[in-house]
């Protein structure tokens, strides 16, 4: 009888133990998914500020990321690398919105060789900006600090080369330079495709990653970019939407949104006049 007693304490002692861990486990991953969340609000911030600051930019990093993606699903990247190329092409030029930049880089005047190496700081100050968040997201400020670095090592700030470049800089490069050529920029209208493909092309294993280049512009991956560059509209805010339930649960969603509505207002040059659509 009592070795039964003792087995009788010993199992609900254990089941007490059990149900504990679960209790605890149970408020760790509530805690941990707040938290995740609170670091998805806080990119969900950020992005709005650099749209606040400028809609031309906000509209350029939205672009960027839309091709990023086609580029990184094309080379069947993982989705945590998928993921982080996102991040990084959304907040790659996150750095400009610092008010040292600002007339510079809206002054429509040719810049002075001062003024180009204030711009060049632009990938060391977002990353600065993104550093708190690099618990959350530890790819993040590395990438944002790297789409300057060029493949033969001559890019900056840091001079790094070949397969040292973080792959999302190396992807967000590539689409950022498309994107650079075929919008409208203050000092100048937007090229059709062909020549940003050439310029690409030119640009292939010394500028940018040759196998990137070869994905990127590879046809049927090519056109995917042409269909979704067509396709740019304004962006607009979505409404937000919370989660009803208990407070823990009462935040942003951990996917952080930046797509614009597929209703939204065709993108319009600030002429007024519509955008380039011969490509």
């Amino acid at each position: 009888m009592s070795l039964s007693r003792a087995a009788l304490a010993t199992t609900s002692a254990t089941a007490t133990a059990a149900a504990a861990a679960v209790v605890l486990l149970r408020r760790e991953h509530v805690t941990r998914q707040a938290i995740e969340r609170f670091a998805a609000a806080a990119l969900e911030t950020l992005l709005n500020a650099i749209d606040a600051n400028d809609a031309d930019t906000g509209a350029h990093v939205r672009r960027v990321a839309t091709y990023a993606l086609i580029l990184a699903e094309a080379a069947d990247l993982s989705e945590h690398d998928c993921k982080s190329i996102e991040r990084v092409a959304l907040f790659h030029d996150i750095g400009k919105i610092h008010e040292a930049l600002f007339d510079i880089i809206h002054d429509d005047d040719k810049l002075t060789a001062a003024q180009r190496r204030e711009i060049a700081t632009h990938p060391a100050r977002g990353a600065d900006v993104l550093s708190p968040l690099l618990g959350f997201y530890p790819d993040l400020p590395d990438g944002v600090l790297s789409h300057h670095e060029r493949w033969d090592g001559t890019g900056y700030p840091r001079g790094l080369k070949g397969r040292q470049i973080p792959l999302s800089a190396r992807v967000v490069t590539i689409v950022d330079t498309f994107d650079a050529i075929t919008h409208r920029r203050r000092y100048r209208e937007g090229q059709p495709v062909d020549v940003a493909r050439q310029v690409i092309l030119e640009g292939r294993g010394t500028q940018f990653d040759p196998d990137l280049v070869d994905l990127f512009l590879f046809p049927p991956v090519f056109a995917r970019v042409i269909a979704a560059e067509r396709r740019v509209t304004r962006w607009q805010r979505p409404v937000e939407q919370r989660k009803g339930g208990r407070d823990e649960e009462n935040v942003p969603d951990i996917t952080f949104r930046w797509r614009p509505s597929k209703h939204a207002e065709r993108e319009q040059p600030r002429s007024g006049q519509p955008l380039r659509t011969a490509r």
